[in-house]
């Protein structure tokens, strides 16, 4: 257990290599709505998803859509995912923070203990955190 009272992952499994970007997944739910709640098309999670795309053109970043985070109180939601690391579930962003999530991408993706450094963290993805979920091989009985 860290400082912080977390269970980093084993730092021997994660890369800092330059391709190490590929390793990063953000997930963008394309189906939010804005705060005004409007069924409007494209929704906000669209239009999020598209400038996360946008942001992440010369990066090695794979961006994925889903239908649903289930994280509709907390509005705009997005996550990030790297093998063998916790993943983590941000929420309250807006159709222009693609940029930050791409910055969490790269803080994640050159991470030597499988967390987002909090320092550097866009402070959306300070602010938003919603979740931090466990590697399933780190789960004990």
């Amino acid at each position: 257990m860290d400082r912080n009272g977390s269970f980093p992952a084993n730092i021997e499994d994660i890369s800092s290599e330059p391709d190490a970007l590929a390793s990063v997944t953000v997930i963008v739910c394309s189906s939010c709505r804005d705060e005004t709640g409007s069924d409007a098309h494209p929704r906000a999670g669209a239009l999020l998803a598209e400038d996360t795309r946008r942001a992440a053109t010369s990066e090695n970043i794979r961006i994925r859509t889903v239908e649903c985070l289930g994280n509709c109180k907390r509005r705009l939601s997005a996550a990030l995912l790297r093998d063998g690391c916790w993943s983590y579930v941000f929420g309250d962003l807006n159709a222009a923070s693609g940029a930050d999530l791409v910055a969490g991408a790269k803080l994640f993706a050159t991470s030597t203990d499988g967390l987002i450094p909090w320092r550097g963290r866009p402070d959306s993805l300070k602010r938003g955190l919603v979740a931090r979920i466990p590697p399933l091989d780190m789960l004990k009985d």
